[in-house]
């Protein structure tokens, strides 16, 4: 810290804290007493010496600062309100990961505002997160303070009480910033609090310094990363907007890579800088190969793991091991359950960790006790986890995490379809204890929170070569994705879960795989695909005599056909099934198929067979309580009704179906359904209702990327033009 010198009289001698006290009741030094909020403790108005300086500690600000508009504009509004208000001294506590930008922030603002701050500015780095190793201690920083207010070391109290309360004494009327950089926690930052309500203080720390909060009421800003705009702005900045658009690729590529992390892009733009004729492309090059070791050098402040590795300091044995862990946990962030399946805790034990990451600036918390890591921090972890884990530990772990969702996929999978066939189940690793799902609107729920991390599970699992969790995961996942009209991740995981079957000495599990990746291929209108997959599933189900699956079989291709207007094809691979489920007593199967028939008999203009078929197979699956069926043969009836001129039938059978859907979380069919419904209610003259149906219909269409079929109902909603074909 550089200090001010003083030209002052020296006067020889330490005085103790009795002296001072001394003097004080001497009136050798005129003082006072007064409690004050911050300090809680007393100030000595001590005389500054002759000529005291006035301080100006602060480093220069980065000259490439981009962004933080809003962080900028709420510290100047804070500021603006404080200064119309009488209180305490102004506490702002800038929070955030390290290499995030927040001594960048804090200089960048305070270099804006030097003229609210006419007496001075003191600045210290308390050296919590550096090479150092140890923090600075607060006797160093307020002998350092009180040197710089022009008191002669001579003059310094020697116990520290003292020392503290002199240099309140000195900054308690004065117009001051002390900046407090890179603090450990609030024990280090308190008693450089001043007294009186005319200083400004910031604190920067990885720390969130919740303390700081509540007993003194600071202002806290947590720094999230900078936006994509931001870091190209940054970018530019340093190496010019001729390089910068003359390689777009590879400059999207670099700010895809840092995130927003502003160290990381500060490191890149200043390696480029001083190689201007290296194209960026190749700097891409290095950071996929080698990743942020490519940008590595002597500097320890300059290098993004060595950064971070700072954070890991203060962490509990456990706390690095969990922080390790979830390093290689899959998924872009992580619920509680599953966190503590990962570290082999209680959920108690596991939120305590997770929040003193959070604490630390290494894990941000969402909505719903999720935890999200930035994918640089996760980089760092992953890369703990290797050096300090040993190999079977992470194994058994990331095992443990893998069973945890696919039996919970499982569970939830059951609920949402109870008639589906059973499948073989390994027994879940010791301690994966997963959720069991007891209702359809939590299994939504799971499947909605939980897909992405299902997805990067099962990708995981092929690396490790656990084929049985691979397959369950796709098998889990077929009704829920189905039910979103997600066919691109349905079809994904289905090729994925094929090849792993290929691994698996379980013919039926092959069946399935090829059977749903037909349909899968089917969704996606790629028929040849389709139809080669699903009669590799029939040729199996006739060599190993599977008549079970033979009827499921027949039920997918009577889908495809249907999908390729081949409606006679349709019918009788219906047919087939319904015959089939017939035989092996399966009732719920059986009203489904023949509700199918009837579907196919509706679209070859048999409407009396139609809706004898679709009737008959709605009883028995109200019979069964089968409502997803239901709401599938109510569907059914009201084409029929359509077809038929029958549109007041049609729209009680669409409210019924529409109403069925929205509960079992098919959003898919509740848009198709809510589009029929606008048709009948337009047709029948109720163009409000039409309207209101309509438009509920566009917006499931517009989140699920159907466009074709949201301009169609729009265009019905503004004209009310008669459409040919809802």
């Amino acid at each position: 810290m550089a200090n001010a010198e003083y030209d002052g009289d020296d006067v020889e001698g330490r005085p103790s804290a009795g002296e001072i006290h001394n003097t004080l009741t001497a009136g050798i030094v005129t003082g006072s007493v007064q409690a004050g909020v911050i300090s809680g403790g007393v100030h000595y108005h001590y005389p500054l010496p002759r000529k005291a300086p006035t301080p100006r500690q602060l480093p220069p600000a980065s000259s490439g600062f981009v962004g933080r508009v809003d962080e900028l504009a709420a510290l100047t509004a804070t500021l603006n309100h404080a200064a119309g208000a009488a209180g305490t001294v102004l506490i702002f506590v800038l929070a955030g990961a390290g290499g995030i930008g927040k001594t960048w922030l804090a200089l960048h603002w305070a270099h804006q505002h030097l003229d609210r701050f006419p007496d001075g500015q003191l600045f210290v780095d308390l050296q919590a997160f550096s090479p150092a190793g140890e923090p600075m201690s607060v006797a160093d920083t307020v002998r350092g303070f009180l040197i710089s207010l022009g008191v002669t070391p001579s003059h310094i109290p020697v116990e520290l009480e003292d020392q503290i309360r002199l240099y309140r004494s000195f900054v308690a009327s004065k117009r001051m910033l002390i900046v407090l950089d890179n603090a450990a926690g609030a024990d280090q930052i308190t008693p450089l609090l001043p007294g009186g309500s005319t200083c400004t203080v910031i604190v920067t720390s990885r720390r969130t310094l919740p303390t700081l909060i509540t007993r003194h009421g600071a202002s806290q800003l947590r720094l999230a990363t900078l936006t994509p705009q931001d870091a190209r702005e940054l970018l530019t900045a340093r190496l010019g907007l001729h390089r910068i658009t003359a390689e777009t690729e590879a400059v999207d590529e670099l700010i895809d890579f840092c995130r927003g992390f502003a160290l990381a892009l500060g490191l890149i733009a200043g390696r480029a800088y001083t190689q201007p004729d290296v194209p960026l492309a190749d700097f891409v090059s290095d950071l996929r190969h080698l990743g942020l070791r490519a940008l590595d050098n002597d500097d320890p402040a300059a290098n993004v793991y060595t950064v971070l590795s700072w954070s890991l300091r203060a962490l509990t044995a456990q706390q690095r091991k969990v922080f390790g862990l979830l390093g290689i946990a899959p998924g872009s962030d992580i619920g509680l359950p599953a966190a503590a399946r990962l570290s082999d805790q209680s959920d108690v034990q596991a939120h305590a960790v997770l929040m003193a990451l959070t604490e630390a600036s290494l894990l941000d918390r969402k909505p719903g006790n999720r935890y999200v890591m930035h994918d640089l921090i996760r980089g760092y972890a992953a890369t703990t986890a290797d050096q300090e884990l040993p190999g079977e530990l992470r194994k058994v772990a990331l095992r443990r995490l893998l069973d945890f969702y696919a039996h919970t996929a499982h569970s939830a999978a059951r609920i949402l379809n109870p008639y589906r066939e059973s499948v073989p189940l390994r027994a879940p690793a010791p301690g994966a204890n997963p959720q069991l799902v007891q209702n359809i609107q939590t299994a939504i729920d799971w499947f909605d929170t939980e897909h992405t991390t299902l997805l990067a599970a099962q990708r995981g699992s092929v690396t490790h070569g656990w084929h049985d969790v691979v397959w369950q995961i796709a098998w889990s996942l077929n009704e829920f994705h189905g039910r979103r009209g997600l066919s691109r991740d349905r079809l994904r995981v289905w090729l994925t879960a094929l090849d792993s079957a290929a691994h698996l000495s379980n013919v039926h599990m092959l069946i399935i795989a090829h059977r749903d990746l037909g349909v899968a291929y089917s969704a996606r209108e790629r028929h040849n695909e389709a139809r080669r997959h699903l009669h590799e599933a029939l040729a199996l189900t006739q060599k190993y005599g599977d008549f079970h699956q033979q009827a499921q079989v027949h039920r997918a291709l009577a889908v495809a056909s249907a999908t390729q207007s081949d409606f006679h094809q349709a019918l009788e691979h219906a047919d087939q099934a319904h015959a089939l489920y017939g035989n092996l007593n399966l009732p719920v199967w059986e009203a489904n198929a023949l509700n199918y028939m009837g579907w196919c008999s509706s679209q070859l203009g048999d409407y009396k067979t139609a809706r004898s078929h679709c009737q008959a197979a709605l009883a028995q699956l109200q019979h069964h309580h089968d409502r997803y069926g239901e709401a599938i043969a109510l569907e059914t009836l009201d084409d029929i009704a359509r077809n038929t001129d029958c549109h007041r039938d049609a729209i009680n059978y669409d409210q019924r179906a529409a109403t069925l859907f929205r509960t079992l979380g098919d959003a898919r069919r509740c848009a198709s359904v809510l589009d029929d419904l606008g048709f009948s209610y337009f047709k029948v003259g109720e163009h409000s209702q039409a309207r209101t149906a309509w438009q509920e219909a566009e917006k499931l269409y517009r989140r699920q990327g159907r466009d074709a079929s949201a301009i169609r109902v729009r265009q019905n909603i503004d004209g009310f033009t008669q459409p040919e074909d809802v």
